[in-house]
């Protein structure tokens, strides 16, 4: 597992540890992109007009672009919160432009933390 580079005034975490505690605080529900370009959770498709991003966590390697991840955590319309894992860049884990697109359209209520893995 990468370890966390210290960023001044920061808690450093793992991709692992920020998911954990998102299990902890029961907002492990994990948003996937459909066929239809839209997120869904446990068979229900929400569009972007149905959730909003209320934090992201990005993670950063200094030396392998392979580390470069972003978790969302999105709250629906319908109050479930939960997450969408992404490793962004060139090594995106989304076969096509869908994901991101839907991504830049979703309302964004948001506090970003950077994390930087060593």
């Amino acid at each position: 597992m990468k370890k966390l580079r210290n960023i001044p005034g920061r808690e450093m975490d793992t991709i692992s540890s920020v998911l954990n505690k998102l299990k902890l605080k029961n907002q492990d529900n994990e948003f996937v992109i459909n066929n239809a370009g839209e997120l869904s959770l446990n068979g229900k498709s929400y569009s972007q007009h149905d959730i909003k991003i209320i934090k992201t966590y990005r993670f950063e390697g200094d030396s392998d672009p392979a580390d470069q991840a972003i978790i969302y955590l999105i709250m629906s319309n319908d109050g479930v919160i939960g997450y969408s894992l992404d490793a962004y860049g060139v090594y995106s884990n989304h076969k096509n432009d869908g994901y991101a697109d839907l991504i830049q359209r979703v309302a964004i209520n948001n506090v970003s933390i950077n994390f930087h893995l060593s």
